[in-house]
């Protein structure tokens, strides 16, 4: 309730507490330059860490279900060993549907790698494969064993090798997007308590006299509280719009051919970026009482 009540102050203000705040100054321009410049980061930071779930979420429904055989044959095999490989394939159990990729395919997939111009006819570029597991999966080692039978050019990789690396750099990812935040949060609030008692400091004649005509500790507090957290308020939302424009020009991921993997907001996430502001707010409002108090209680 008490927390409600300040809050419901803050919002009303008082004309007679602002006095006591100086409205302009270092402390003022501190506050919101920290709080505009904190916000821009923090909404990157989010972004980072949003994008990059999503990656792992990508990367690991794609490649989970999925798998690739790859047939390196003699010249005049290939066919063969093929078509033995598609054998093994349709009476493996598990195998929900497998494709054999044609050259048009190939290129598209190399073409990121080593260019447009690749001659695919005049080099040995192994035929692949492409295989698609059902819900109860099916035996790789035993597939390895039957497809080195029946067609010795055929390797199965079943992408768990570039799964497990990719999804946990993407995980270690979101974990620094996260731990970012919380820096950003914490050095916002350094920040804000480096101003509060900047101002507090230089006000101390103000406070004496407020406190000889019987204005209470929890009075004045009030003022500083409100001014600061407004303060960081408009700062953090100037920065984080400014933020949210410039995540929004980013190149998407079709601009590029599919390479980027789309950093930024999608969809609801964009109301993530608009609880920034807030939290800043919340972040100035008890730096700000903790550092009003603690120095009101150093003034007596």
């Amino acid at each position: 309730m008490s927390v409600a009540r300040n809050l419901l102050a803050i919002l009303r203000g008082d004309s007679d507490a602002d006095r006591t705040v100086p409205p302009t100054g270092f402390t003022a321009r501190l506050t919101l330059f920290s709080a505009a410049a904190m916000s821009f980061l923090a909404v990157f930071a989010l972004a980072l860490s949003l994008a990059t779930g999503r990656l792992a979420d990508r990367w690991s429904s794609e490649l989970a279900r999925s798998a690739t055989v790859r047939i390196s044959a003699p010249a005049g095999q290939e066919e063969a060993q093929v078509r033995a490989a598609v054998r093994v394939l349709e009476t493996t159990p598990g195998v929900a549907s497998f494709r054999v990729l044609d050259m048009a395919e190939q290129r598209a997939l190399l073409e990121p790698w080593f260019g447009p111009d690749l001659p695919l006819d005049s080099l040995p570029i192994p035929q692949m494969i492409e295989v698609i597991e059902d819900a109860s999966g099916y035996d790789a080692g035993g597939l390895r064993l039957r497809l080195q039978a029946e067609a010795p050019g055929a390797v199965l990789d079943d992408h768990t090798r570039w799964r497990r690396p990719l999804v946990r750099a993407a995980d270690r990812l979101r974990m620094l997007g996260i731990v970012s935040i919380l820096l950003i949060v914490a050095t916002t609030a350094a920040m804000i308590t480096l101003a509060a008692n900047a101002a507090l400091a230089a006000n101390a004649q103000v406070i004496r006299v407020l406190r000889l005509v019987g204005a209470r500790d929890v009075y004045i507090a009030r003022a500083f509280v409100r001014r600061f957290t407004l303060r960081a308020l408009s700062g953090a939302t100037v920065g984080t719009v400014f933020a949210m424009l410039a995540v929004a020009l980013l190149p998407s991921a079709a601009q590029e051919g599919g390479f980027l993997t789309g950093l930024g907001f999608q969809g609801a996430h964009w109301l993530w970026a608009l609880c920034i502001p807030l939290l800043v707010a919340f972040v100035a409002f008890w730096a700000t009482r903790l550092a009003a108090l603690s120095t009101l209680k150093e003034l007596n």
